[in-house]
């Protein structure tokens, strides 16, 4: 009963959250974001090995500023859910700025996935995205434990469109979507396990990577557009960026496709390395014999 009242007030909250400016609530996520950093916790101490073992050559005193900015980030980001989930379509479409190296509204787009890479930004670029299609597309996502949460993220994510399928029911899902000629958007830079996975270089370290992308690409004869929710300077909101297709994508080798998002990752994380989604457990998944990082 506790568990259920405590996630209807913090759902209460979201939505009281959503009819306030942005700036403020942006601004009191990233207060308590830096309030949060300053307490020890297992989420700290992931972060701090992320960035040790992807950045070696950085200064202790580096890691620990891109440390305490991106918890900030990350927390913020949670907060921010209130505009993204419950905020009206005009006042969401106020502090999302769309940079596309596609014409997202092409009505003859070939069949496209759509590959969110988990920047702390990803919910707002994921509807941003939807937003900017003007039609229907579905949506791969990881449901929440709680019900009452899980029946608030569906609510507010589908709210510009999308049609939302947990990853459980991913490739027979993703592939029907392709054949109905809806993008798809789904993302894949996460330790998932073992099962469809294999271990490439991220940052230098063997990491526990989905070959999904490639397959789904090759079966589904779709292009891989990858894109990146940006936190603008100054609480402004958010910048889409839509990338080009990546040529000869898929090759069908399951390896080198997965080491393809694994380097344009690296290509984009020094841009704005705080911003990219350090607290989860990256390297939770070892290669067989290695011990835990973390």
């Amino acid at each position: 009963m506790l568990g259920k009242l405590g996630s209807r007030l913090g759902i209460g909250l979201l939505k009281l959250f959503a009819i306030l400016p942005y700036g403020l609530v942006a601004r009191f996520g990233d207060g308590l974001g830096w309030l949060l950093y300053q307490i020890p916790s297992s989420r700290k101490r992931v972060v701090h090995t992320n960035l040790r073992l992807c950045f070696p050559e950085w200064s202790d005193e580096k890691r620990e500023e891109i440390a305490g900015l991106h918890f900030r980030h990350a927390i913020r980001s949670y907060v921010e859910r209130s505009f993204q989930w419950f905020a009206s379509a005009k006042k969401f479409e106020k502090i999302v700025e769309v940079d596309s190296e596609v014409d997202l509204t092409d009505p003859n787009m070939p069949p496209t996935l759509l590959l969110g890479l988990h920047f702390v930004g990803i919910e707002a670029g994921s509807m941003a995205i939807n937003y900017a299609l003007g039609r229907t597309c579905g949506s791969l996502y990881q449901p929440f434990s709680n019900p009452e949460f899980e029946a608030a993220a569906k609510a507010g994510r589908s709210r510009f469109g999308a049609e939302l399928a947990s990853r459980a029911d991913s490739a027979r899902v993703v592939l029907r979507w392709l054949r109905e000629k809806k993008p798809v958007m789904l993302g894949a830079d996460m330790d998932y396990g073992m099962r469809n996975s294999t271990f490439v270089p991220f940052f230098g370290v063997p990491a526990c990577t989905l070959t999904a992308v490639g397959r789904l690409a090759k079966v589904g004869h779709a292009q891989v557009l990858p894109f990146i929710g940006e936190v603008l300077p100054n609480y402004k909101g958010y910048r889409l960026k839509v990338f080009k297709p990546w040529d000869n994508y898929p090759t069908g080798d399951d390896e080198q496709d997965a080491r393809r998002m694994n380097a344009f990752l690296e290509e984009q994380i020094p841009r704005i390395p705080e911003q990219y989604y350090w607290v989860h457990k990256r390297f939770k998944t070892r290669p067989p014999g290695e011990p835990s990082v973390y």
